[in-house]
This record gives structure tokens, C-alpha cells and sequence, in this order.
């Protein structure tokens, strides 16, 4: 089957959802995931409960250390605060979701641009695009160490979940198995812009519009004091959005969601929900925002087929290539 013909259910997700819609209170669950060893039963049903009846989740005592995180944050400003020139140097390659780029992100949601820049580290597509180690001695190692240790804890939740469906853990660890030159997860690099100097007409935007993310998994890592990120549950049977709930950034606590390769692979178990980044309300800070993400995206060559069947097989390839193309217009081949 044609890749762009299993585009139609998840995109229509994410249209008509761009107005501001209401806030409302929500509990967003928070896991331990410290003595995984011997407290893997219960941590993998509290992973499955939250992830069938939410979607959302944060983790705790997850084993990334802080001073990792803490770097990793430091190069990420270093880097956004170099000159435009210089970060041109490494832009988003057509298709391939590594590089640099500014306010390239149209959301079908709004059809305008988020108010943000950001650079993805794919891998095996990062020639040329890493920054130059003269000028940025620390950032490789340190961006390569901070990847591998969110595949880790990525892999240990997407184990959990096989526990649940039924199947081996080794068919979403070899399907990310990142030795291979199809690996195709990303560590994203994100720099909202600051709305010091913004005029009221700007604050009618999005810094990030509405939508679902297309991958496995989101590992999201924020920073206190940045807030703004909104999640949805999803809509009632009259496709009316059922309300936005604000989830504080903590530094430490690591927030996650289900996206939409993984709801498709779990023949739709597990729940992809809406989310999005609002504008600083009255009395919020004002500053930029920064914030880094790690998107477990099952290897091109892997095939996403639930155990069930419900949804006809499709490469990870061709699911990326078909949400890419939907939302970097003229960035994605």
C-alpha cells in the first residue's frame, strides 16, 4: 500500500484543533522507576494504565543522572546562541530530520509556524551537521553520551509495554537497535523564542501548535521556571477537544508520551494525545524557552504491524517519511 495512504487517520488528528480551547485541572501520573529490577511488575502497570487511559506520564529516579542533564541543557543554549550564520552551516537535510532549523515547523493544526528553532541529532545521518568542535569542543561527546543513556530508559519503558502486549521485548529493542545504519531516533535540541520585545499580536500564536507526536515514544526534558506545555486527553465522540491541562516543567522529572507509530504498532492500545507548547500568560516569565526531547522512532527498516493486525504493515521508513512531508513543507523528501 501507497506510504501516503496510511497518512489519513492521524492527521486528521491534528486538524481543527488549533483554537485555544479551556484549561482544565488534571493528575498527570508520576512513576518511580527507581529498583527496576525487582519492581518491574508494578512500574509496568502503572506505565500500561497511564498509557491506555492517558497517554501522558512522567518519570522519576529514571537513571539519567542530573549532571548529564544539566550539560546537556548548557551546550543546547551555547549552541542557539551562536550567530544564524553559523548555525546554517548544519541545516535540516531534506528528509532526513538532522540539522538546524528556524520556524521551518508548520503545524497542520494552525497552519502557521512554531515560534522556535531547534537541532536534531539523528546518528547515521549527521555528517557535516555536527557543530565545530574548535568552537564547541564538549558538545559531541557530551550530546552523544545524554542519547544513548534516553535510549536506555526508552527502551526499559518500551519493554515494559511488550511485557503487556504480549510480545518479546526484543521486537522494540531490535526494532531501535541503534548499531544499525536504519537507526532513525532523534535527540531534538529546542529553543523557543524569547517574547520580550513581542508585540500583543504575537502572543495570539502558538510557540507549539497543537498536535501528536509520530514516534514510539517521547522522552521530554524541561526546565523549572519554562513552563508552558499543555496536554489533551483527546476528544469526545462529537470531535470536540476536551480540554488542555498545564504540566509544570521539573528539573529532574521527566515528562513522556505515547505517539502515533506506537498507538498504530500496539493495534491502537496505546493512546498518541494531543499536546502543545502555549504562549506566556500575564505574570509569566518572558524569557526563551528551552527544552530537549528524545524520540524513540522504530528503525526504517522495521516494520510496524501490530499482534492483532489491525492496521496493514508499513515500514517506520515510510511512516516518517509521510509525517515529515506534513510537517516541514518543502524540508522533507
Amino acid at each position: 500500500m501507497d506510504a501516503m495512504t496510511h497518512d489519513l487517520a492521524e492527521l486528521r488528528k491534528e486538524t481543527g484543533i488549533g483554537a485555544t480551547g479551556v484549561t482544565i485541572d488534571r493528575d498527570v501520573p508520576v512513576i518511580d522507576m527507581s529498583d527496576f529490577g525487582t519492581r518491574r511488575a508494578d512500574i509496568t502497570e502503572e506505565l500500561w494504565q497511564a498509557a491506555t487511559e492517558i497517554g501522558f506520564f512522567q518519570l522519576k529516579n529514571h537513571g539519567i543522572p542530573q549532571e548529564l542533564i544539566d550539560t546537556a541543557f548548557a551546550q543546547s543554549a551555547q549552541l542557539f546562541a551562536k550567530p544564524e550564520a553559523t548555525k546554517a552551516k548544519m541545516p535540516l537535510k531534506p528528509g532526513t530530520n538532522a540539522g538546524w532549523e528556524y520556524k521551518a515547523q508548520v503545524r497542520p493544526s494552525t497552519g502557521t509556524a512554531d515560534q522556535k528553532e531547534s537541532y536534531q541529532i539523528t546518528l547515521p545521518r549527521m555528517a557535516g551537521l555536527w557543530p565545530d568542535t574548535a568552537e564547541m569542543p564538549d558538545f559531541k561527546a557530551s550530546m552523544l553520551a545524554f542519547e544513548r543513556h534516553n535510549w536506555a530508559l526508552a527502551m526499559r519503558v518500551l519493554s515494559c509495554f511488550a511485557d503487556k502486549l504480549g510480545v518479546s521485548p526484543a521486537v522494540f529493542i531490535d526494532g531501535h537497535d541503534p548499531l544499525s545504519d536504519q537507526y532513525q531516533s532523534t535527540l531534538r535540541l529546542l529553543h523557543y523564542l524569547d517574547m520580550k520585545d513581542a508585540k500583543p499580536e504575537d502572543f495570539k500564536f502558538w510557540r507549539a501548535g497543537a498536535h501528536t507526536d509520530f514516534d514510539c515514544l517521547t522522552l521530554l526534558h524541561q526546565r523549572s521556571g519554562q513552563g508552558g506545555l499543555q496536554v489533551c486527553p483527546g476528544k469526545d465522540s462529537d470531535g470536540r477537544v476536551l480540554g488542555w491541562t498545564d504540566v509544570p516543567p521539573q528539573d529532574g522529572i521527566i515528562t513522556c508520551n505515547i505517539g502515533d507509530m506506537l498507538m498504530r504498532w500496539s493495534d491502537d492500545q496505546l493512546l498518541s494525545n494531543l499536546h502543545r507548547v502555549r504562549m506566556p500568560k500575564e505574570g509569566e516569565s518572558l524569557d526563551a524557552r528551552y527544552s530537549i526531547a528524545y524520540f524513540a522512532q522504530a528503525n526504517m527498516d522495521t516494520v510496524l504491524q501490530g499482534p492483532a493486525q489491525k492496521y496493514e504493515p508499513i515500514t517506520a521508513h515510510d511512516y516518517i517519511q509521510m509525517r515529515l512531508g506534513a510537517n516541514f513543507a518543502g524540508k522533507a523528501g
